[in-house]
């Protein structure tokens, strides 16, 4: 299935270039294409691959610029960037190494070596991302763990400011937990965070969204490009997501016979790039405040400033 093969962003604005490459990798992985700089840049985000096969000559954004910015992004920094030029001096090879990428293929290429090339990084890539899990991920969920939202949380808020764009933000936190662990037992209570968090995780609409465990009974979600209606929306249907397990809690505080959410929203509107927004200590207060309120009015439920 395409879903199980990795995913190869192809970018070169000469279509000759394009084909070639496709033609040598289509087989065995999914292959985005993009004609541009820009292009390029907006795939990397939306589609989160595997690896970026980057040229550096092209109009607008030059393949440098290219591999700068995604490497300041967050949301792209971890993915693997391999030159494919037909100028291999050693200036131009320093440059690209210095903008953050991993290799260089010389144009005209051999298929064979692009398919050897791609698959080391690849696997170093598969490698690396393991490490990474290894301690940004929470044990029981495996989802990610309270450093790493603390950490992106910063990085897709600095973001945010830099590129004017919107950013939100979810606490979510379970209705009475304490009363099914003394229900139900510790047990249940854990194979019910791990339901739970398996159905909001599948709720989220795209790969640059995160998900974490914040603490406890306790989740959050970090939606860049997100303004706060599109947020509301996402969390009215967690909350409808995590009801439709139909757990059983026949000691619910919000009056319901099944596991239910308790959910606080709050956003970072657009702005004009570079503009100060405050800290982000701020967005998490105005989330929980709304989280307070959700409670407050009974549970189950979803506010939003």
């Amino acid at each position: 299935m395409n879903e199980a093969r990795p995913r190869l962003l192809v970018v070169d604005d000469q279509p000759i270039n394009v084909q070639a490459l496709y033609q040598a990798l289509a087989a065995e992985h999914q292959v985005f294409v993009a004609t541009s700089g820009e292009q390029a840049l907006k795939l990397a985000l939306e589609k989160q691959p595997d690896l970026v096969l980057l040229d550096v000559v092209m109009p607008g954004l030059d393949g440098f610029e290219v591999c700068q910015q995604l490497k300041r992004d967050a949301a792209t920094a971890d993915i693997p960037v391999i030159f494919v030029t037909a100028h291999s001096d050693e200036a131009g090879e320093t440059r690209g190494l210095d903008a953050g990428a991993v290799d260089f293929i010389a144009k005209p290429f051999n298929p064979r070596v692009v398919r050897a090339r791609v698959k080391t990084h690849l696997t170093l890539k598969r490698q690396s991302d393991l490490l990474r899990r290894m301690a940004f991920i929470d044990g029981l969920t495996g989802l990610y763990n309270r450093r790493h939202f603390d950490e992106r949380l910063q990085q897709e808020w600095l973001r945010a400011q830099r590129n004017g764009t919107p950013l939100s933000l979810l606490l979510i936190d379970l209705d009475g937990f304490k009363r099914y662990n003394d229900r139900y037992g510790h047990p249940a209570g854990d194979d019910c965070l791990r339901r739970v968090a398996q159905a909001l995780a599948l709720g989220l609409l795209r790969p640059a969204d995160l998900l974490a465990r914040y603490g406890g009974e306790e989740f959050a979600a970090i939606l860049p490009e997100t303004d706060a209606a599109g947020a509301l929306a996402l969390a009215q249907r967690l909350g409808q997501l995590v009801q439709a397990l139909a757990l059983p809690h026949a000691d619910s505080p919000a009056g319901l016979p099944v596991v239910s959410v308790s959910i606080g929203v709050a956003s970072r509107p657009a702005a004009a790039p570079g503009e100060p927004a405050g800290p982000q200590s701020e967005l998490l207060a105005r989330a929980d405040r709304q989280l307070y309120r959700a409670k407050a009015e009974g549970r189950a439920r979803t506010c939003s400033e």
